[in-house]
């Protein structure tokens, strides 16, 4: 059965998700503030401060992209860019040497008030923001989630400090939010969790273009989101992706030699193999889709290499908009070729009976939204952290699967 008509399956706790709604059987007001000790309580840079703040907010946003209804492939790509906005915009005036986005992302409209000179703790800053995003972005989730949404940003409100400190902080945040909430609702893709499917679109019909597939035959998933403003990339239609091979039926026509690789290899899978596409499937309502995996991958960099809020700031704010921007120049693509799916070519012209290892997703072949966003992802990260950058993924450890090797590599260039 396809995962996309609810976004959300039933599945086994992580040690994360166990602790988040364990947590909400206690009033938090008994649970101690992770601020309460081993933080100074003053405006030091950024760069000071560990990235215990962000990595919290960016876990919990996992969860709700799994567990929130709705929330497909682009539009959890987009609720991470905002995220990412608004952890930077926090927190960007006290990092030396770095500017805020406002007037280079024209939209952007900073808050009346300027972090600027102002004495912060970024952390409680941060706080507050991703506190505000969140609970905006995912305004729609469950009264479980919203609970741990007030639980986390309770438990990482400071206690104590300097008179005005905090609470100008947390003002500061709740400002910062605000501005960046304003730009996301007017980019095309606001409530687009509401709407995956809509009821009015009519896909073009002819040879060679894409049509409802099995087992589900669902609508077209967000055909109009390539339409969507993009943060870093002029447009949608800015990323050329060269021409596919001209379709064709003919018995040795290119086209038809790929669909005959398609069927032989999958026929013909190995154990390895197998688990290898099961682990990259990440499927909607039962994992975090496929830009939650990046965003994983970036948590577990961040905290293995114990990076500083500055430096966390900067990564979620990169790796954010690239996969957001990755996903509305993608279905830009998608949308304009409009190519018909493996699945229902080898249906017409070779075995009626075959049957795909994964469920092919509701939406054209050309470009694939896998490959994109983690090229995107993963080029980021590679400037960042290097190309030879280590890292076991612990992604779906609670799902039973394996955690392979996974070196972030730069993508090939011309």
């Amino acid at each position: 059965m396809s995962p996309y008509p609810t976004m959300s399956q039933p599945r086994d706790l992580s040690r994360r998700e166990f602790l988040t709604q364990a947590s909400l059987a206690m009033a938090w007001l008994m649970v101690p503030s992770r601020m309460e000790t081993g933080q100074r309580l003053d405006p030091r840079p950024a760069s000071e401060h560990d990235a215990d703040v962000a990595l919290a907010w960016f876990d919990l946003s996992l969860d709700l992209v799994q567990t929130t209804g709705g929330y497909s492939p682009p539009v959890a790509a987009r609720a991470f860019a905002y995220l990412g906005l608004t952890l930077y915009e926090s927190v960007v005036s006290g990092m030396p040497g770095f500017r805020s986005l406002s007037g280079q992302i024209p939209e952007l409209i900073s808050p009346n008030a300027t972090g600027e000179g102002r004495r912060l703790h970024w952390p409680t800053a941060a706080n507050a923001a991703l506190a505000a995003t969140t609970r905006n972005l995912f305004a729609t989730t469950s009264a479980s989630n919203h609970g741990a949404i007030d639980s986390l940003e309770a438990s990482l409100r400071p206690v104590g400090g300097p008179p005005g400190l905090v609470s100008d902080s947390i003002l500061w945040g709740k400002e910062v939010a605000a501005a960046v909430l304003s730009l996301a609702r007017t980019d095309g893709g606001h409530d687009g969790h509401l709407r995956n499917f809509p009821t009015d679109y009519v896909p073009p019909a002819g040879p060679g273009l894409w049509v409802p597939t099995p087992p589900g035959f669902l609508s077209a998933l967000q055909p109009r989101w390539g339409e969507n403003r993009t943060l870093a990339v002029p447009s949608g239609a800015h990323c050329e992706s060269g021409d596919h091979p001209d379709f064709s039926v003919a018995a040795g026509s290119q086209f038809h030699r790929d669909a005959i690789e398609v069927y032989d290899a999958s026929n013909a899978l190995t154990a390895e193999q197998i688990e290898i596409a099961q682990f990259w499937s990440d499927d909607p309502g039962s994992t975090p889709t496929p830009p939650g995996h990046s965003i994983s991958i970036l948590n577990q960099t961040i905290e293995a290499d114990g990076l500083d809020l500055a430096r966390a700031a900067e990564a979620y704010l990169k790796v954010g908009i690239a996969v957001s921007d990755a996903f509305v120049t993608c279905w830009n693509t998608k949308y304009r070729y409009n190519l018909v799916r493996p699945v229902t070519y080898i249906w017409e012209l070779i075995d009626s009976e075959w049957s795909p290892l994964l469920t092919t997703p509701p939406f054209p072949e050309y470009t694939s939204g896998h490959s994109v966003q983690s090229g995107a992802a993963f080029g980021v990260m590679a400037d960042l952290f290097g190309d030879q950058h280590l890292l076991v993924d612990h992604t779906h450890e609670a799902r039973g699967h394996d955690t392979p090797d996974l070196h972030v590599v730069q993508p090939m260039r011309e």
